[in-house]
């Protein structure tokens, strides 16, 4: 009969309360079952052995903490609560009611224990205290006597029950195997090595070259801008961070959503990160971190989706390095947090629209379809109106360096004079618009320029020379002296401004 009612209260908690097998005994006398979801009872331990004396039950209980403890640790719980089931044929002989009346607390009292003796004199009774226990019934019959084959036909069907089930949890987890994972690592570690190449991974000029994003030139029509900077790293240690992080989490997200879904949501992360980060950071920007909180995104989708083995399974490691992540992103300088946040948000909408492998939500697939479309056509009307601030004082130096690298003088001074219309030049800014004036022949604008700079930035070597290079060319010899002594005074190392001196010297000289 107490083997009976062992394995009867078993499939029970493991058939209709979902509970999962954590501990099982070679004898299949002591099972430890867990379903973290159930608050009253996290934890069942079921022993079938026959009690003798009370100080035995005691210890027993002491052991059972102790274990409940452990496995607190394991499950990462700050209190656990353990039902204690013993199946024993008669009580202890001596007095033991009081052992179990009240619940039993670890040392560390992060662990309860409530204890239930189910033996023949009380069955009726101990039965309605576990039914109470779980607000349902036990379906059991109870008989003089119990075959083998009847307890055995019970046991069969709680384990295999378990088993069936623990198998199909680990099946959603291996869904799919890794490529596009490998495939997206090789790719950005090939173009490491190409920027290293063609300038270095962190020149600008060079980055710009290759794709990153740069909000000038998506404005001019660049949109590949908005793909090409997942592939693309500022030095080595980003491009060490970021292939750590895709080859942990885009593994799990592969085998978790297959690979098309991965390849998907891959890719439509880093696009939402590189478009969050277009509206609002001016900055140059690249790397694979949108795409990658984009896996974030997926596994939180996944969280919604089933909560349960979420939280069981990756729950609270997948939040506290995502929550470090951020963290980091918001105290420290440089890091692109708008796109970090993009690309979370991108990826967990692209699961949405696919949602898990071998399940169908049409009606919520459809709905996150429509409002990515939305969001994503909004957001790059926004960003394409004129109204938000994309572009800064820096991004237009970048390209306008770009543009006279290329002597593309024109270019540079349209740009330049275009951004001095709606917003106040640096002391830096007018003078590359000063140097682009020198290259057109412009060289009374310059000329108002430079004296600007000087005004702004007296420290400012470069605009002297070139001023006094302008008065030179326009042989007011006098001033050209005082703004070329001024160049050398601020900078005596630099030989071409000794030597335009002595040769402004020499003429005023020959003058006299």
């Amino acid at each position: 009969m107490e083997e009976y009612l062992f394995w009867k209260v078993t499939e029970f908690l493991i058939v209709k309360k979902e509970y999962r097998i954590l501990q099982l005994s070679q004898d299949h006398g002591e099972l430890w079952l867990e379903k973290t979801e159930n608050k009253h009872s996290q934890v069942v331990r079921l022993l079938h052995y026959n009690l003798d004396w009370s100080n035995w039950l005691q210890r027993d209980i002491k052991m059972t903490s102790e274990n409940g403890d452990r496995i607190r640790r394991k499950l990462t719980k700050g209190d656990l609560k353990i039902l204690n089931l013993y199946f024993s044929a008669y009580p202890p002989v001596d007095d033991y009611e009081f052992r179990i009346d009240e619940p039993a607390l670890s040392d560390n009292g992060k662990v309860t224990v409530d204890t239930i003796l189910v033996e023949r004199s009380n069955v009726y009774d101990a039965l309605s205290k576990i039914e109470k226990r779980f607000d349902d019934e036990i379906e059991i019959e109870l008989a003089e006597e119990f075959s083998e084959d009847d307890v055995e036909s019970i046991k069969k069907n709680a384990l295999s029950r378990a088993v069936s089930r623990a198998k199909e949890e680990q099946s959603i987890f291996n869904y799919g195997k890794p490529f596009f994972t490998y495939i997206f690592i090789a790719i950005q570690v090939l173009m490491f090595l190409v920027l290293e190449a063609a300038g270095g991974s962190t020149d600008t000029s060079t980055l710009i070259k290759f794709g990153a994003k740069f909000n000038p030139l998506i404005l001019e029509g660049e949109w590949w801008r908005f793909f090409t900077p997942i592939i693309l790293h500022i030095g080595l240690l980003h491009l060490f961070m970021n292939t750590l992080a895709l080859y942990y989490l885009g593994t799990m997200v592969e085998r978790l959503y297959g690979n098309m879904r991965f390849l998907f949501i891959y890719i439509l992360s880093g696009f939402s990160g590189v478009l969050a980060s277009f509206i609002f950071s001016p900055n140059l920007s690249a790397g694979a971190s949108g795409a990658i909180f984009g896996c974030f995104g997926a596994l939180l989708y996944f969280g919604v989706a089933k909560p349960r083995l979420f939280w069981r399974t990756l729950g609270l490691n997948i939040l506290v390095v995502l929550g470090i992540n951020l963290a980091f992103g918001f105290t420290i300088p440089g890091i692109d947090n708008a796109g970090h946040i993009g690309g979370l948000v991108g990826g967990f909408v692209s699961a949405g629209i696919f949602h898990l492998p071998k399940k169908k939500r049409p009606l919520l697939q459809t709905a996150f379809l429509f409002v990515t479309i939305s969001a994503i056509a909004l957001t790059l009307q926004y960003g394409f109106s004129g109204k938000a601030n994309i572009v800064d004082e820096s991004s237009i130096l970048v390209l306008a360096q770009q543009h006279i690298k290329a002597e593309e003088y024109e270019q540079a001074n349209d740009l330049l004079s275009d951004y001095r219309k709606s917003e106040t030049l640096s002391a830096e800014s007018l003078f590359m618009l000063s140097y682009t004036e020198i290259k057109l022949g412009r060289l009374e604008d310059a000329k108002r320029n430079l004296l600007q700079v000087v005004e702004l930035a007296p420290d400012f070597h470069e605009a002297y020379y070139n001023l006094a290079l302008i008065y030179l060319d326009e042989k007011s010899l006098e001033e050209a002296q005082t703004f070329a002594e001024k160049a050398v005074e601020l900078n005596p190392g630099q030989e071409s401004y000794r030597k335009t001196l002595e040769q402004i010297n020499h003429y005023l000289e020959e003058a006299a």
